[in-house]
Protein backbone atom coordinates (compact mmCIF):
# COMPACT_ATOMS: atom_id res chain seq x y z
CA UNK A 1 0.00 0.00 0.00
CA UNK A 2 1.42 3.70 -0.74
CA UNK A 3 0.00 6.19 0.28
CA UNK A 4 0.63 9.36 -1.32
CA UNK A 5 -2.05 11.97 0.01
CA UNK A 6 -1.47 12.41 4.18
CA UNK A 7 -0.78 15.86 3.90
CA UNK A 8 1.56 18.46 5.93
CA UNK A 9 2.33 17.66 9.11
CA UNK A 10 -0.48 18.22 11.45
CA UNK A 11 1.76 18.01 14.61
CA UNK A 12 5.34 19.46 14.89
CA UNK A 13 5.63 19.64 18.76
CA UNK A 14 5.27 18.01 21.97
CA UNK A 15 1.75 19.02 23.38
CA UNK A 16 1.10 19.19 26.89
CA UNK A 17 -2.34 17.65 28.14
CA UNK A 18 -5.03 19.37 28.05
CA UNK A 19 -8.70 19.95 29.08
CA UNK A 20 -9.65 17.88 25.30
CA UNK A 21 -7.84 15.45 26.09
CA UNK A 22 -9.20 12.49 28.32
CA UNK A 23 -5.70 11.29 29.22
CA UNK A 24 -3.69 11.23 32.33
CA UNK A 25 0.09 10.60 33.25
CA UNK A 26 2.09 8.38 35.90
CA UNK A 27 5.20 7.76 36.17
CA UNK A 28 6.66 4.61 37.28
CA UNK A 29 10.12 2.62 37.94
CA UNK A 30 10.64 -0.93 36.62
CA UNK A 31 13.73 -3.12 37.25
CA UNK A 32 15.61 -3.49 34.35
CA UNK A 33 18.12 -5.77 33.08
CA UNK A 34 21.37 -5.26 34.99
CA UNK A 35 20.87 -2.69 38.60
CA UNK A 36 19.27 -0.22 36.88
CA UNK A 37 15.79 1.12 37.44
CA UNK A 38 13.87 2.31 34.26
CA UNK A 39 11.62 4.94 34.30
CA UNK A 40 8.18 3.85 32.49
CA UNK A 41 5.33 6.50 31.67
CA UNK A 42 1.60 5.49 31.82
CA UNK A 43 -1.04 7.83 29.77
CA UNK A 44 -4.35 5.93 30.74
CA UNK A 45 -7.78 7.06 29.36
CA UNK A 46 -10.11 8.58 31.90
CA UNK A 47 -13.27 7.69 32.34
CA UNK A 48 -14.67 9.91 34.25
CA UNK A 49 -14.36 13.08 32.18
CA UNK A 50 -15.39 11.38 28.99
CA UNK A 51 -18.80 12.83 27.87
CA UNK A 52 -20.38 9.39 27.30
CA UNK A 53 -20.04 7.27 30.12
CA UNK A 54 -18.79 3.79 29.66
CA UNK A 55 -18.29 0.68 31.69
CA UNK A 56 -14.96 -0.06 30.76
CA UNK A 57 -12.27 -2.05 33.37
CA UNK A 58 -9.06 -2.72 31.66
CA UNK A 59 -7.95 -0.88 28.43
CA UNK A 60 -6.11 -2.58 25.36
CA UNK A 61 -2.69 -1.58 26.03
CA UNK A 62 0.19 -0.29 23.44
CA UNK A 63 3.92 0.11 25.18
CA UNK A 64 5.93 2.48 22.82
CA UNK A 65 9.91 2.41 22.40
CA UNK A 66 10.88 5.89 21.50
CA UNK A 67 13.55 5.96 18.95
CA UNK A 68 17.15 7.29 19.65
CA UNK A 69 19.78 5.67 17.73
CA UNK A 70 20.29 3.13 20.64
CA UNK A 71 21.64 6.53 22.88
CA UNK A 72 19.77 8.12 25.70
CA UNK A 73 16.07 8.86 24.90
CA UNK A 74 14.35 11.96 25.10
CA UNK A 75 11.03 9.70 25.36
CA UNK A 76 8.72 12.94 26.47
CA UNK A 77 9.09 14.35 23.39
CA UNK A 78 6.75 12.31 22.06
CA UNK A 79 3.98 13.06 24.35
CA UNK A 80 1.66 13.96 20.85
CA UNK A 81 1.61 10.65 19.89
CA UNK A 82 1.45 9.18 23.49
CA UNK A 83 -2.11 11.43 24.05
CA UNK A 84 -3.48 10.83 20.36
CA UNK A 85 -3.37 7.07 20.63
CA UNK A 86 -4.17 7.24 24.57
CA UNK A 87 -7.56 9.71 24.01
CA UNK A 88 -8.75 7.37 21.39
CA UNK A 89 -8.84 3.88 24.36
CA UNK A 90 -5.52 2.86 24.86
CA UNK A 91 -3.40 2.51 27.76
CA UNK A 92 0.19 3.66 26.58
CA UNK A 93 3.53 2.18 28.25
CA UNK A 94 6.51 4.32 27.21
CA UNK A 95 9.22 3.45 28.65
CA UNK A 96 12.62 4.44 28.86
CA UNK A 97 15.75 1.46 27.69
CA UNK A 98 19.20 1.36 28.85
CA UNK A 99 21.25 3.11 26.05
CA UNK A 100 23.78 1.50 24.45
CA UNK A 101 26.48 3.57 25.98
CA UNK A 102 25.86 2.02 29.35
CA UNK A 103 24.94 -1.51 27.93
CA UNK A 104 24.69 -2.66 24.35
CA UNK A 105 22.73 -5.56 22.75
CA UNK A 106 20.72 -7.52 24.01
CA UNK A 107 19.90 -4.71 26.88
CA UNK A 108 17.33 -2.80 24.68
CA UNK A 109 15.25 -5.50 23.70
CA UNK A 110 15.33 -7.05 27.60
CA UNK A 111 14.26 -3.49 28.71
CA UNK A 112 11.25 -4.01 26.17
CA UNK A 113 10.14 -7.34 27.54
CA UNK A 114 10.10 -5.98 31.01
CA UNK A 115 8.42 -3.00 30.31
CA UNK A 116 5.45 -5.93 29.12
CA UNK A 117 5.92 -8.25 31.65
CA UNK A 118 5.85 -4.88 33.98
CA UNK A 119 2.56 -4.23 32.42
CA UNK A 120 0.94 -7.27 33.09
CA UNK A 121 2.49 -7.59 36.50
CA UNK A 122 0.91 -4.35 37.56
CA UNK A 123 -2.36 -4.44 35.12
CA UNK A 124 -4.91 -4.03 38.21
CA UNK A 125 -3.61 -1.10 38.90
CA UNK A 126 -3.16 0.05 35.93
CA UNK A 127 -6.33 -0.91 34.48
CA UNK A 128 -4.96 -2.95 31.68
CA UNK A 129 -5.90 -5.57 29.71
CA UNK A 130 -3.62 -8.79 29.80
CA UNK A 131 -4.59 -10.11 26.98
CA UNK A 132 -4.15 -7.30 25.04
CA UNK A 133 -1.37 -5.79 24.82
CA UNK A 134 0.87 -4.58 21.65
CA UNK A 135 4.24 -3.02 20.14
CA UNK A 136 5.02 0.58 18.64
CA UNK A 137 8.49 1.92 18.04
CA UNK A 138 10.06 4.06 15.90
CA UNK A 139 13.52 4.22 14.50
CA UNK A 140 15.46 2.30 16.92
CA UNK A 141 12.84 2.15 18.81
CA UNK A 142 11.26 0.33 16.05
CA UNK A 143 13.49 -2.70 15.96
CA UNK A 144 13.91 -2.94 19.59
CA UNK A 145 9.93 -4.19 19.43
CA UNK A 146 10.76 -6.26 16.80
CA UNK A 147 13.45 -7.98 18.19
CA UNK A 148 11.32 -8.19 21.59
CA UNK A 149 7.78 -8.89 19.96
CA UNK A 150 9.38 -12.13 17.77
CA UNK A 151 11.12 -13.39 20.67
CA UNK A 152 8.81 -13.09 22.82
CA UNK A 153 9.31 -15.17 26.16
CA UNK A 154 12.54 -16.61 23.78
CA UNK A 155 15.97 -15.59 23.01
CA UNK A 156 18.06 -13.16 24.74
CA UNK A 157 16.21 -12.26 28.10
CA UNK A 158 16.92 -11.49 31.40
CA UNK A 159 14.66 -13.17 35.04
CA UNK A 160 13.04 -9.77 35.71
CA UNK A 161 8.93 -10.66 36.24
CA UNK A 162 9.65 -13.82 34.72
CA UNK A 163 6.59 -15.40 35.84
CA UNK A 164 4.58 -13.03 33.58
CA UNK A 165 4.61 -13.36 29.56
CA UNK A 166 6.29 -10.63 27.51
CA UNK A 167 4.37 -12.17 24.43
CA UNK A 168 2.20 -9.32 22.19
CA UNK A 169 -0.51 -9.48 20.75
CA UNK A 170 1.00 -7.50 17.69
CA UNK A 171 2.99 -4.97 16.52
CA UNK A 172 3.90 -1.29 15.06
CA UNK A 173 7.72 -0.90 13.32
CA UNK A 174 7.94 2.79 12.22
CA UNK A 175 11.14 2.60 10.03
CA UNK A 176 13.73 0.44 11.86
CA UNK A 177 16.59 -1.40 11.24
CA UNK A 178 15.58 -4.85 10.31
CA UNK A 179 19.15 -5.95 9.18
CA UNK A 180 22.00 -4.33 10.32
CA UNK A 181 24.50 -6.85 8.45
CA UNK A 182 22.35 -4.88 5.06
CA UNK A 183 22.30 -1.31 6.34
CA UNK A 184 24.82 -0.07 3.51
CA UNK A 185 23.35 -1.97 1.06
CA UNK A 186 21.50 1.12 0.19
CA UNK A 187 21.85 4.88 0.18
CA UNK A 188 22.17 6.40 3.52
CA UNK A 189 23.67 9.09 5.85
CA UNK A 190 24.66 6.93 8.75
CA UNK A 191 28.34 5.42 9.09
CA UNK A 192 26.83 2.23 9.37
CA UNK A 193 29.99 0.50 9.56
CA UNK A 194 32.12 2.69 11.79
CA UNK A 195 32.23 1.15 15.75
CA UNK A 196 31.69 5.06 16.55
CA UNK A 197 28.17 5.09 14.69
CA UNK A 198 25.06 3.79 16.06
CA UNK A 199 24.60 0.44 15.13
CA UNK A 200 28.83 -0.06 16.50
CA UNK A 201 28.01 1.67 19.44
CA UNK A 202 24.46 -1.23 20.07
CA UNK A 203 26.86 -3.72 18.90
CA UNK A 204 29.43 -2.73 21.97
CA UNK A 205 31.77 -0.58 19.92
CA UNK A 206 32.84 -2.56 17.51
CA UNK A 207 32.51 -2.83 13.31
CA UNK A 208 29.47 -4.87 11.83
CA UNK A 209 32.17 -5.71 9.01
CA UNK A 210 34.36 -7.53 11.99
CA UNK A 211 31.44 -8.80 13.60
CA UNK A 212 28.85 -10.03 10.95
CA UNK A 213 27.22 -12.52 13.64
CA UNK A 214 26.77 -10.16 15.86
CA UNK A 215 25.16 -8.24 13.81
CA UNK A 216 22.92 -10.88 12.77
CA UNK A 217 22.09 -11.96 16.00
CA UNK A 218 21.21 -8.09 16.90
CA UNK A 219 18.63 -7.88 13.60
CA UNK A 220 15.17 -8.66 14.22
CA UNK A 221 14.80 -10.35 11.12
CA UNK A 222 17.25 -13.26 12.10
CA UNK A 223 14.57 -14.17 14.36
CA UNK A 224 11.93 -14.75 11.82
CA UNK A 225 11.22 -18.85 11.55
CA UNK A 226 8.22 -20.71 9.55
CA UNK A 227 7.23 -22.60 12.34
CA UNK A 228 7.92 -20.26 15.27
CA UNK A 229 4.37 -17.96 15.83
CA UNK A 230 5.12 -14.07 15.17
CA UNK A 231 2.40 -11.55 16.30
CA UNK A 232 0.97 -9.59 13.18
CA UNK A 233 3.20 -6.52 11.81
CA UNK A 234 2.12 -3.52 11.10
CA UNK A 235 5.58 -1.90 8.97
CA UNK A 236 5.28 2.29 8.10
CA UNK A 237 8.09 3.84 6.38
CA UNK A 238 9.07 6.82 4.22
CA UNK A 239 9.89 6.67 0.63
CA UNK A 240 12.88 9.51 1.23
CA UNK A 241 14.12 7.73 4.52
CA UNK A 242 17.71 9.10 4.27
CA UNK A 243 18.92 7.29 7.51
CA UNK A 244 17.54 4.30 7.93
CA UNK A 245 17.10 3.05 4.17
CA UNK A 246 13.49 2.31 2.63
CA UNK A 247 14.83 -0.84 1.83
CA UNK A 248 15.13 -2.03 5.15
CA UNK A 249 11.18 -2.17 5.61
CA UNK A 250 11.09 -3.87 2.38
CA UNK A 251 13.68 -6.80 3.38
CA UNK A 252 11.32 -7.75 6.56
CA UNK A 253 7.95 -7.76 4.76
CA UNK A 254 9.56 -9.86 1.82
CA UNK A 255 11.04 -12.08 4.34
CA UNK A 256 8.01 -11.99 6.80
CA UNK A 257 5.48 -13.02 3.30
CA UNK A 258 8.00 -15.51 2.15
CA UNK A 259 7.32 -17.01 5.59
CA UNK A 260 3.23 -17.09 5.57
CA UNK A 261 3.02 -14.35 8.48
CA UNK A 262 0.80 -11.83 8.62
CA UNK A 263 2.14 -8.52 7.76
CA UNK A 264 0.88 -5.13 6.32
CA UNK A 265 3.26 -2.30 4.62
CA UNK A 266 2.60 1.11 4.43
CA UNK A 267 4.77 3.35 2.58
CA UNK A 268 4.76 7.28 2.75
CA UNK A 269 5.73 8.07 -0.19
CA UNK A 270 7.59 11.51 0.56
CA UNK A 271 8.12 10.67 3.98
CA UNK A 272 11.54 11.03 5.74
CA UNK A 273 12.75 9.56 9.16
CA UNK A 274 9.67 10.52 11.33
CA UNK A 275 8.42 13.48 9.23
CA UNK A 276 6.75 14.31 6.00
CA UNK A 277 3.13 12.31 7.19
CA UNK A 278 4.00 10.84 10.20
CA UNK A 279 3.27 13.67 12.52
CA UNK A 280 -0.37 13.97 11.36
CA UNK A 281 -3.47 12.63 12.47
CA UNK A 282 -4.13 10.39 9.72
CA UNK A 283 -1.14 8.10 10.71
CA UNK A 284 -2.65 8.07 13.69
CA UNK A 285 -5.82 7.02 12.06
CA UNK A 286 -3.90 3.75 10.65
CA UNK A 287 -2.23 3.56 13.94
CA UNK A 288 -5.63 3.27 15.60
CA UNK A 289 -7.13 1.00 12.99
CA UNK A 290 -4.54 -1.22 13.05
CA UNK A 291 -4.54 -1.91 17.15
CA UNK A 292 -8.61 -2.26 17.00
CA UNK A 293 -8.40 -5.02 14.63
CA UNK A 294 -5.45 -6.79 16.65
CA UNK A 295 -5.81 -6.04 20.35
Amino acid sequence: MVVDDLGEDDFLYPVMIHQETYVTRVIDKMHGGGSTDLPIWFFTPRLNDMPVKRNITAWPTVVFVRGSGFGPQTVLDYLNYYVRIAERGYVVAALQYRSSNIAPFPAQMQDCKTAVRYVRKHAKRLHVDVNRIGLWGDSSGGTTVLQAGFTGDSGPDTDVYSEYSAAVNCIIDWYGVTDMTAMNYYPNIMDNNSPDGPIGKELGGISVLDHPDLAAAASPITYLRRDVPTPPTLIMHGGRDSDVPFNQSCRLFRRMKELGKEVSFIKLNDGTHGYYGFRTNRAMDIVDMYLQSHL
